[in-house]
């Protein structure tokens, strides 16, 4: 079967939005462990300001301290030409942009309108002139919370532009868990017949219990890449009481049970994935971690043995 290749997000997008600061070190110790499960990507952390994203404010001692494993690509999220020179002196792999397709949406989260994100944007793309390699994350691709429906050739519009930038991939985002598979499966048709040159990426969220379901269609449609989250971690603030990414280990223990070649080892996955509760402090949403792969068995009752004399008798 055709391999699928996995971002591990939690420590940029799954971290950014936790109320308690989590320690430099234990950031360093969970993307050296997540390097070694066989990951494409690790998006590792994010170059906004300090004071937008505290949570991330060590951005630079992380990106020094990692162990970067030969073969594994170390992206991180930068919002402008600032972010972007500070990426690059970290020697990040590749940066990755992020606005939205729904205009209320970016007004709220990103605080201006979209034309103005673009620019801004498309700056950082001429900055970086092919030094490294630049994706673009496009928000609420499926539908905007406030806005409702946002229509496919919305989503193609701007995917097209920057794609004449000479971006390397797009990342199509369900920001707010408002996919379902129908809607997927036309999308990810729509993309592969315009884009196909590019590095096509699909970023679910379970807000609504979909996502696996999303991961499965968009699969079976073609695509090769997905974001994930170690637990489930993550949100929008604009879908108040959702939950957060897919989880990774479920999403991908999914398509491992599927036969779909992941380079992912689930068993170093699930430890990783095991510790997440401990490190943010609460319960996560992931489930493969806690009741295990389905292959893992258990040993009987007792009381099975005695019937299974009785009724053998």
């Amino acid at each position: 079967m055709k391999r699928i290749y996995f971002n591990e997000v939690a420590t940029r997008d799954g971290f950014q939005i936790e109320p308690e600061f989590i320690a430099t070190d234990t950031k360093v110790a969970l993307v050296d462990a997540i390097s070694e499960c066989g990951y494409a990507k690790v998006e590792v952390t994010s170059f906004t300001s300090p004071r937008a994203i505290s949570m991330l404010r060590d951005a630079e001692e992380v990106m020094g301290r990692i162990r970067r494993v030969p073969g594994v690509e170390y992206t991180v999220l930068v919002p402008n030409l600032r972010g972007a020179e500070r990426a690059l002196e970290a020697r990040a792999d590749e940066l990755n942009l992020v606005m939205s397709t729904s205009e209320t949406h970016n007004l709220a989260n990103l605080r201006m309108p979209r034309e103005k994100s673009f620019a801004a944007l498309a700056d950082v793309v001429r900055m970086v002139d092919g030094r490294t390699p630049v994706n673009v994350s496009l928000s609420t691709c499926f539908g905007c919370p406030m806005e409702g429906a946002v229509a496919q050739d919305e989503v193609l519009r701007w995917a097209g532009r920057f794609a004449a930038l000479g971006v390397r991939g797009l990342t199509i985002c369900d920001t707010t868990g408002m996919a379902h598979p129908a809607q997927v499966g036309r999308m990810v048709a729509a993309l592969q017949q315009v884009f196909a040159g590019l590095q096509l990426t699909l970023h679910f969220h379970n807000t609504r219990g979909m996502g696996l379901a999303n991961v499965l269609a968009a699969v079976q449609g073609g695509i090769a890449r997905f974001d994930g989250s170690l637990g489930g971690l993550g949100g929008c603030p604009y879908a108040p009481g959702a939950s957060g990414n897919i989880s990774s280990e479920d999403a991908i223990h999914m398509l491992d049970a599927m036969g779909y070649d992941t380079g992912i080892d689930i068993g170093k996955l699930l430890a990783v994935a095991r510790r997440m509760p401990e490190i943010v402090g609460h319960e996560v949403p992931g489930q493969v971690a806690k009741a295990g792969r389905i292959t893992d068995l258990h040993p009987a009752p007792a009381s099975v043995a005695q019937l299974q004399k009785e009724f053998s008798a």
